[in-house]
């Protein structure tokens, strides 16, 4: 097949994982990682899938990440459930304050788990389906690191600062999850990885200068999607997932990691809501005014968020995962030599 590796998704989950016992992270660290970075080589996510496992082990071997932390839940009543992540990675701290999430928002209608003192480096929409499959609706937004200049200026500030959204549905539920920058920085990385140029727009050279060369992106800046409106949302995120829960803005974030190859450390907010109780028995179920609005635009010919992803998901759940064979040489390395391979 050229070169290339087919492998099942248990099989690629296995491997990953054990490459992170082998590094030193807890099992509950090494399950949580290694299901959201196959997930995202399932779906065809190249930019978080298992390139993405480099980047984690050599921000472990810079001592920035607490591979062992323990999650703490607050025990507070209330619309605001809060998890410590400890210094560790996002992923299981969202997964131990998701059940109180849940129940938060069925006792209120809407609630919010704010995550501090975590590592981040994962798309969100893991957490927004997860959310969703429990028939509530989800946004969820958190800085990074300084990458991104707002329009205007030309220096790293704001962060790629994604957002996140979700609507329950039978079956795949209406999930988009995008970087408030033009594209995400792995894009830029695996672009510069291939030897391919860039769109124009993307970023900014260390001079200031629009760029297409990968490496001047990356050591300068990249731009906001959408021009003002991409630069004031990526603000907002700033402000509601750095500033209000008393986290890291991406500046922050940037100065305490030094530089832009490890993975990030931050805070996230997560927000919940029940349909139902927002409707409180008004006339028309939210469920079906939605469908009604998904029907409309896909008979316009226009295609809802994610599909292509689902596609690629249902393709690699009957066929499995096809890795080049760069990737899986780049696994294997990791498998034999730990942390001595991004030392």
């Amino acid at each position: 097949m050229n070169g290339q590796h087919v492998i099942s998704i248990p099989e690629l989950t296995a491997r990953v994982e054990a490459i992170f016992r082998k590094a030193g992270f807890s099992a509950e660290h090494a399950d949580a990682l290694s299901r959201v970075l196959v997930a995202g080589e399932r779906d065809g996510c190249k930019s978080h899938g298992i390139y993405r496992v480099e980047g984690c082990l050599r921000t472990l071997a810079r001592g920035k990440v607490v591979p062992d932390a323990v999650p703490v839940v607050s025990d507070e009543e209330g619309a605001i459930v809060r998890v410590n992540a400890g210094g560790g990675f996002s992923n299981a701290a969202f997964e131990a304050g998701l059940p109180k999430l849940v129940e938060r928002t069925g006792a209120l209608g809407v609630a919010a788990m704010v995550v501090n003192d975590c590592t981040h480096f994962a798309a969100l929409w893991p957490e927004i389906e997860a959310i969703t499959e429990h028939g509530l609706a989800a946004l969820a937004m958190c800085p990074s690191y300084a990458t991104v200049a707002p329009v205007g200026g030309c220096e790293p500030l704001l962060g790629t600062n994604p957002l996140a959204f979700g609507w329950p549905r039978a079956g795949h539920p209406f999930v988009f999850d995008f970087a408030t920058s033009v594209a995400a920085r792995g894009e830029i990385e695996l672009r510069r990885r291939a030897g391919e140029s860039l769109p124009q727009g993307w970023a900014l050279g260390p001079d200031g200068s629009p760029t297409r060369n990968p490496e001047e992106a990356l050591a300068g800046a990249m731009l906001p999607f959408g021009s003002h409106k991409g630069s004031a949302i990526s603000t907002m995120i700033e402000l509601l997932a750095g500033a209000m829960i008393g986290d890291l803005t991406s500046r922050e974030a940037l100065d305490w990691l030094g530089d832009t190859s490890l993975s990030p450390s931050h805070g996230e907010l997560i927000l919940a809501f029940d349909p139902a109780r927002f409707a409180n028995g008004r006339e028309g179920s939210p469920e079906a005014r939605a469908e009604m609005l998904f029907d409309a635009i896909v008979g316009q010919g226009a295609r809802l968020p994610s599909q292509r992803r689902f596609a690629a998901r249902e393709v690699a759940e009957s066929n499995g995962i096809v890795l080049t064979a760069e990737e899986n040489a780049r696994l294997e390395r990791l498998e034999r030599e730990g942390l001595a391979a991004v030392s």
